[in-house]
């Protein structure tokens, strides 16, 4: 879980990373993603002085605009969550890990894509489809340069509709993270997403990962059912909090 989180992070990086004790503070003002903008607690056994802490990571986030979500992971404090609940804050999202052994999966017999390595191809694709807010452009842009690892851009081209799907991978050694997936409303049930997933996970065998990973929201059940015909099931799951005053540690 520990080494899953590790490359979670690195898939996915954050404009600034902080630290505050064990706590790692995630900001990024460009993005509203959740991973990018949240506390997560790295050692079950800090918990001192949390209301302090709390309203100083909330004050940074206020101050660029960004609201803080405290990222409960099995590492997370139980004395934490404990007083997150006591002092009004709430759990507003779920969200599963998932891994799958890329060695012995098999895949369907679909068309191969070469991923693309074009940030902004890849940018204008996601904000064509609807999956990404057109005023999220740079930061996004941001992100995607932002990371480290082997990387690919995958994304579905129709010759009427444009863009219809994308998907990013980022392999980091072994381990092969599926990033950025989305297919557009009206290619869906098309088979569209078999396809460019299919890609993706050969391109991550091919180029030398053992597994894959994803990161779903819990209730996303068509997702979900997809993920398990490849063989994905659940390694462990987060959950984000955030307090009922916007704006507040508290």
């Amino acid at each position: 879980m520990r080494r899953l989180e590790a490359v979670g992070f690195r898939a996915w990086p954050a404009a600034s990373v902080v630290y505050d004790g064990s706590w790692q503070v995630r900001l990024t003002p460009g993005h509203p993603s959740k991973r990018l903008n949240c506390i997560v607690p790295l050692d079950p056994s800090d918990h001192r002085d949390m209301d302090r802490r709390l309203d100083k990571a909330a004050a940074k986030f206020a101050a660029e605009g960004c609201r803080l979500l405290v990222r409960e992971t099995p590492l997370a404090p139980v004395p934490m969550l404990e007083h997150l609940d006591r002092i009004g804050w709430r759990v507003c999202e779920t969200v599963d890990v998932l891994t799958a052994d890329l060695v012995g999966m098999e895949l369907p017999d679909t068309l191969d894509y070469l991923p693309s390595h074009d940030v902004n191809r890849f940018v204008e694709a996601s904000l064509s489809i609807g999956a990404e807010d057109p005023t999220h452009r740079d930061g996004l842009c941001q992100i995607l340069s932002g990371i480290r690892p082997n990387s690919g851009f995958f994304i579905k081209q129709d010759r009427n509709l444009g863009s219809v799907a994308t998907l990013l991978c980022v392999q980091d050694n072994d381990l092969a993270g599926i990033m950025s997936f989305a297919v557009a409303e009206s290619a869906r049930r098309a088979g569209i997403g078999t396809e460019i997933l299919t890609a993706a996970l050969r391109w991550a065998r091919i180029s030398g990962a053992r597994t894959a990973w994803l990161q779903v929201v819990s209730d996303n059940l068509p997702a979900l059912a997809l993920y398990e015909k490849f063989g994905f099931r659940r390694a462990y799951q987060y959950r984000y909090w955030r307090s009922a005053k916007e704006g507040s540690g508290a």
